[in-house]
């Protein structure tokens, strides 16, 4: 697998924060979050499209396996992958928003491409 961002934090919590960024993403279609963990969920999220558009059980179950909520692969396979039909990849954009106020940490919005 490639390389994957720290993120400063043990893996079970990172694991955890990855899985609900991704969740919630694809829940509303778009989130605002640090530059660094907006690329992470980037990668997860185009995983699961792809995973969308073979609507087979097995995918099903694969999604669910990371995904926490049950409606968002519903959404997920009956909504979103079905648009993304015929495109190869690159279902997602990530813009840059600047620095955040507390800390100046690179903010993004991450969202799917029209």
């Amino acid at each position: 697998m490639a390389h994957q961002r720290k993120l400063g934090r043990p893996t079970d919590q990172r694991r955890a924060m990855l899985r609900s960024l991704t969740t919630s993403f694809l829940e509303n279609g778009r989130i605002q979050t640090t530059t660094t963990r907006a690329k992470e969920v980037k990668k997860i999220a185009e995983k699961m499209v792809t995973l969308g558009k073979t609507n087979t059980l097995h995918t099903k179950r694969q999604a669910l396996s990371y995904i926490t909520k049950r409606e968002v692969v519903s959404k997920l396979f009956d909504e979103i992958a079905p648009k993304y039909a015929e495109r190869n990849g690159g279902y997602t954009r990530i813009i840059k928003v600047g620095p955040r106020r507390g800390d100046a940490a690179e903010m993004s919005i991450l969202e799917f491409v029209d």
